[in-house]
């Protein structure tokens, strides 16, 4: 079952004027992560054993390479393995393990570690860091979350083109702006682009920018989009300096 963002709101509106609602919805939710956790489990290590043996018989015996149908059985696989772990992080999204640390340092880390990616491409990236202070929140999901922007506008850039990343304070919240100018996407794309599983990637599992909307959502925060196709997208996540009532961890 999925609910629609009116839905969502009202939902939220009900458990925040009942105190036992609120508690038994997040009793539900915590059940409801675990089996999911636990059907991911289950299914990833045998796949993972799979991979291992295939990957053995392919050292062992080269020639298998040239067999009809290896190396699609073997990308297959990987993709298996990839949705699965990517499925496991959108359910873990939500669980916050909260800290106060120097948002300036941890974007100037996350710009390197980005560019470095860059570096053997025909991708410029820039970037500019005003005065950043101290947040509160899980840098370990924040990052991710970021980092799944930037990666997303890299595959958007088919050759040569321009990232760029902003970051700045306005206001008592924190403003991240990252702006491509890859192919861009169309208004029914837009309106899709949250939504679990929707992909227009040959090779995407759809969950990227759920895992995204999911961290920035449980830090309070909030995500603005603007693209058209074949003119480039622009990101911008907008985050409270220190969230009045954080998603728990679990």
């Amino acid at each position: 079952m999925s609910f629609t963002s009116d839905e969502m709101q009202r939902l939220q509106s009900y458990i925040n004027r009942d105190a036992e609602a609120a508690a038994l919805f997040q009793k539900l939710l915590q059940s409801q992560d675990m089996e999911r956790h636990k059907i991911c489990h289950e299914i990833r290590n045998p796949l993972t054993l799979v991979s291992s043996t295939l990957q053995l018989i392919e050292s062992q015996h080269p020639e298998v390479c040239s067999f009809d149908y290896w190396s699609t059985l073997c990308t297959d696989l990987e993709y298996m393995i990839h949705l699965l772990e990517e499925f496991s992080q959108f359910n873990n999204s939500t669980a916050l393990h909260l800290e106060t640390f120097s948002f300036r340092t941890f974007m100037e880390k996350l710009v390197l570690s980005f560019a470095a990616s860059c570096a053997d491409t025909d991708i410029e990236f820039t970037s500019c860091l005003q005065e950043l202070p101290d947040i509160t929140g899980d840098p370990t999901k924040l990052r991710q979350a970021l980092l799944n922007l930037l990666k997303n506008a890299r595959e958007a850039i088919p050759d040569s083109g321009v990232i760029r990343l902003d970051a700045w304070q306005e206001a008592g919240q924190i403003h991240i702006r990252i702006q491509d100018s890859g192919c861009g996407m169309s208004n029914e794309q837009m309106k899709e682009i949250f939504t679990p599983f929707y992909t227009s990637k040959p090779s995407g599992t759809g969950l990227g920018l759920s895992i995204v909307q999911n961290i920035v959502s449980a830090h309070q925060g909030s995500i603005l989009t603007d693209s058209s196709a074949g003119r480039g997208t622009v990101f911008e996540v907008i985050l409270p300096l220190h969230p009045e009532h954080p998603a728990a961890s679990r």
